[in-house]
């Protein structure tokens, strides 16, 4: 139990994102990211609205318009989804890839075959 813990420990958040970008499912600090990711994008759609209002266009505010309501529906389709099947640990990806360490059991099994 100690070692999956010091073993989590080792592990930063910027390799659990990227173990959570190569193996299935899809880990908290992923998930962080991701939402740290949208709302920098709902900042900057935000202020694009705000310009595209200020200048009068309305054929650009519309088509910001339409990526403001992209965005906020892919979000929304992401995050219900998530409910729906709901978050992997760092660990099973590990395994799921093969990069977990072998227990104490497997090694010894591994030496008896």
């Amino acid at each position: 139990m100690d070692t999956k813990a010091s073993h989590r420990e080792d592990l930063s958040s910027a390799q659990a994102v990227l173990m959570g970008a190569l193996a299935p499912g899809v880990n908290g600090p992923t998930w962080n990211t991701l939402k740290i990711a949208f709302l920098m994008l709902g900042v900057s759609l935000v202020a694009m609205l705000g310009l595209a209002f200020s200048s009068s266009d309305s054929t650009l505010t519309l088509h910001v318009a339409v990526f403001v309501f992209l965005a906020g529906t892919l979000f929304f389709l992401l995050s219900s989804f998530l409910a729906q099947t709901g978050l992997v640990s760092v660990e099973h990806q590990m395994q799921e890839i093969g990069l977990a360490p072998k227990s104490f059991g497997d090694v010894k099994n591994d030496k008896s075959n």
